[in-house]
């Protein structure tokens, strides 16, 4: 953790009255609002990503903190001409104009491996519940029935785990992947052989083809950007094992929704968990047994949000101190 960060005040005596304001737009978890509150005057309005327009009394504040639904355009920079820093509440970035807040000179600061625990163990659950379905045999013993057979299950132990994109997160799901006995092939154009990821938890790197081909299950951890949308669709699909599983926990845009569906009922694979959409929340989705789907709550566990709060709160204040982050994102 950044112990560093966390008592840093805000010169010039600017915290004597607390005249440096922060808004923070969606939620966030109250060991970092305690903190900031220590140092700032702190406007907590998780509600205010959803306004059309900001008020103008949060127009002159000093930070911004977002989360995921927070459109952090050139436009909305354009109002907050004051923000010296933008803290986002977890790692991605798609919602943030990088150009325009780096043009400006603003710092973006990310809660660097907050949610990473939260999210590998996310990816673990998924496979195992579609491996043992507890809940149907649960609902299946509660209407009277005892059939052993269905629900006996397979095992992870001999599986193929298969991820596209190797960085933090999918380190972590490789690391417990091999304590289950899975065997682990990744595909990420960015990793070469000597990386620390391939050289010491023996990954095997492949291409995209091969991830499909032999993977049990197929686990998505790439950003989303113009060469990775809709990175998974029918020509995917149709390569993948008939019993396979896919699961996304990264951005809905990197699968194309209306083919997972169709391949989905279809049973062209075996089923697939999808913790995030191209639209949040979605507006229509099959009911289909091979389907499970969780409201993008996969890094949001009650101790990822405590780092998570903890991380970013500590950031801004060391920059609005006239710091330097390890959290801000690089060019």
């Amino acid at each position: 953790m950044l112990e560093r960060s966390y008592h840093i005040p805000i010169p010039s005596g600017e915290d004597d009255d607390k005249s440096v304001k922060i808004v923070i737009t969606e939620f966030m978890g109250s060991l970092g609002l305690k903190r900031l509150e220590q140092s700032a005057q702190v406007i907590y309005d998780p509600e205010l990503w959803q306004r059309d327009h900001f008020p103008e009394e949060y127009k002159n504040a000093s930070a911004l903190i977002v989360r995921n639904k927070t459109l952090v355009s050139d436009e909305l920079l354009n109002q907050f001409m004051h923000v010296k820093v933008i803290g986002r509440l977890g790692v991605g970035l798609d919602n943030i104009d990088l150009f325009a807040a780096k043009k400006r000179g603003i710092a973006v600061v990310v809660a660097k491996n907050a949610n990473a625990v939260a999210v590998a163990e996310y990816v673990f659950a998924a496979m195992l519940t579609t491996c043992r379905q507890l809940q149907n045999a649960t609902q299946h013993v509660c209407n009277g029935g005892w059939d052993r057979l269905a629900y006996g299950g397979t095992e992870l132990f001999g599986k193929v785990l298969g991820l596209i994109g190797a960085g933090e997160i999918a380190k972590r799901i490789a690391y417990r992947a091999h304590a289950f006995g899975m065997r682990v092939i990744a595909y990420d154009p960015y990793l070469t052989s000597y990386d620390f990821l391939v050289d010491d938890l023996h990954l095997r790197l492949v291409d995209l083809e091969t991830v499909c081909k032999e993977s049990h299950f197929i686990s998505i951890h790439v950003p989303l950007t113009r060469q990775t949308t809709h990175l998974m669709g029918m020509q995917e699909f149709t390569k993948m094992r008939s019993d396979a599983v896919l699961i996304n926990t990264s951005r809905g845009g990197v699968v194309k929704e209306t083919d997972l569906y169709r391949a989905l009922e279809l049973k062209m694979i075996g089923g697939a968990v999808l913790d995030v959409f191209e639209q949040e929340p979605p507006t229509s989705i099959p009911e289909l047994n091979n389907l499970i789907i969780t409201p993008h709550v996969a890094g949001l566990t009650e101790e990822a949000q405590v780092r998570t709060s903890d991380i970013v709160s500590g950031e801004i204040l060391h920059v609005l101190a006239g710091g330097k982050s390890m959290c801000t994102v690089s060019d």
